[in-house]
């Protein structure tokens, strides 16, 4: 498992350190315009969709293992979506940041290329929320894909073994790509995904590591109640 959950760990923190590297050679506002520069129809159209999913979709991706009785992987994600929104919220009133389209506002030569139909908000930027839920989604997801596989042998199976790091990969960049829908919207900087980002992969890691086992056994219980209702 550990081998596994590590594929996804090193891949974010390679990207991590991408993105903090940008931002040390880049100021603020320049970063934005040199990710936010070039737009097409097809990447509006795909961004302003694919951002969505953090407003629902994902939530209820997350209800879907309650059909096979997976309840623990439900509460995983709860918990660290609620612990995560509350650092978020307490970071976003603290600061008050501004937003790309209000930090721009004074800047009269530089026009940000926005998307039709998009609702610009103006104010606390700093963290991304968005950029959290999308972490705190695939995340979540890495961890109980690896513990699901940690009683096979997958080692001494190449093409599992492959098929299951290619998966770690992909979720870390479906995770990347929320984060990064929120600059090409420009309803966030750089730093502001970043920074989400960190909260939605670190909540979920704390909760799997330090609280996974009480997890399992609140959705076993769960589960023998219903049983025991039913057959009443």
């Amino acid at each position: 498992m550990k081998k596994i959950v590590s594929v996804y760990g090193l891949a974010y923190f390679v990207l991590l350190m991408i993105v903090l590297g940008l931002q040390y050679a880049y100021p603020k506002l320049e970063l934005h315009l040199l990710l936010n520069s070039y737009h097409t129809g097809i990447e509006d159209t795909f961004f302003k969709y694919y951002s969505m999913l953090a407003e629902g979709p994902l939530y209820v991706l997350a209800l879907l293992p309650l059909f096979w009785k997976k309840i623990e992987m439900t509460i995983l994600f709860a918990l660290s979506e609620l612990s995560g929104g509350a650092v978020l919220q307490i970071l976003k009133h603290t600061f008050s940041f501004e937003r790309p389209i209000s930090a721009f506002e004074n800047c009269s030569d530089v026009i940000l290329p926005l998307v039709q139909g998009v609702d610009m908000h103006h104010s606390n930027s700093f963290p991304s929320g968005h950029a959290s839920t999308f972490f705190v989604f695939c995340t979540c997801s890495a961890l109980i894909l690896a513990y699901h596989y940690k009683q096979k042998d997958i080692q001494n199976n190449r093409r599992t073994w492959f098929l299951m790091n290619l998966l770690m990969l992909s979720l870390v960049l479906l995770a990347a790509l929320g984060g990064y829908s929120r600059v090409y919207l420009s309803q966030h900087f750089l730093s502001d995904v970043c920074v989400g980002s960190i909260i939605g992969f670190v909540s979920p890691c704390l909760f799997f590591y330090l609280a996974w086992h009480k997890i399992r056994n609140v959705g076993q219980n769960v589960i023998r109640w219903e049983r025991n209702r039913a057959r009443n």
